[in-house]
């Protein structure tokens, strides 16, 4: 009983090792080593494919941080997206024994975001400590504002919509009051017509 307890113990660790190591490391590198089944192999995988000698290995180093510091935001994509590409970058530099904090991306993010998520960023500076602000909160703080935002505009493209078909539908309307009036005045027109032809044509007795 104490060994299979022990195996089992054992075999709890290697399962904790290998989840370890999936977080700390990006979608690209996590897919080359998903098929391996030892924490062992996995860990000489990133041995060799990261960890040559010094020199090489701080040229890597410094390759990465020029990578993550020329990293801007596509106006297009999420600040998702844009926080997920420097964490893969920071993890890259992390598995070269350097290290990069999330601080540091949660500053990279302040000063590259897009000026329509100002209000958030100010309201952010006068009610925390920028120091201690974690990456999710300020990335939950972004999303909450877009959200927000997104809300704003669905409102208004609706209102915008119902205006424009009240405005249709008076128009409709007018047209249908207008070519009412106009079949009216054509057939009292044409009566008074056929009635004074008449008259001129058979004189009375």
């Amino acid at each position: 009983m104490v060994q299979v307890k022990a195996y089992k113990e054992k075999k709890t660790k290697k399962s904790k090792a290998k989840t370890c190591l999936f977080t700390t490391m990006s979608l690209m590198i996590f897919t080359r080593i998903m098929f391996l089944k030892t924490t062992k192999a996995i860990w000489d995988y990133l041995k060799e494919e990261y960890v040559g000698d010094k020199r090489i290995k701080g040229m890597q180093v410094l390759n990465l941080i020029r990578e993550f510091e020329l990293q801007k935001i596509n106006e297009s994509k999420a600040i998702k997206d844009y926080s997920d590409k420097l964490l893969s970058i920071a993890n890259k530099v992390r598995l070269l024994d350097s290290e990069v904090n999330d601080s540091r991306i949660v500053e990279k993010i302040f000063v590259m975001v897009p000026e329509r998520y100002e209000t958030t960023i100010t309201t952010l500076e006068n009610t925390k400590d920028l120091s201690k602000i974690s990456l999710e909160e300020l990335l939950n703080s972004l999303q909450a504002q877009k959200k927000r935002r997104l809300m704003s505009q669905n409102v208004i493209i609706e209102r915008a919509s119902k205006a424009k078909h009240h405005k249709v539908d008076k128009n409709k309307k007018k047209k249908k009051k207008g070519q009412e009036e106009y079949n009216d005045f054509t057939t009292s027109s044409s009566n008074t017509s056929i009635n004074g032809n008449f008259k001129g044509k058979y004189p009375p007795y």
